[in-house]
């Protein structure tokens, strides 16, 4: 591992949005609006960093439950 470098977990767009109290459909929304930074996989699959879920926590507070 190069110095400096961290691996975060990288969660699917329905953990997301069950965490954040939202819809997937919202999730993708945001990812489109840029709202939110995703990744995808070679499949093409959105990809969340857990570094940007809890960047969203920040600027929104505690998830809903």
């Amino acid at each position: 591992m190069m110095k400096g470098q961290t691996f975060n977990r990288l969660l699917t767009v329905k953990e997301v949005a069950q965490i954040l109290g939202v819809s997937p459909v919202t999730i993708r929304a945001w990812d489109k609006n840029g709202k939110i930074r995703t990744i995808r996989t070679p499949g093409n699959q959105r990809r969340i960093p857990e570094e940007e879920l809890r960047r969203i926590l920040g600027n929104t507070g505690q998830p809903k439950n």
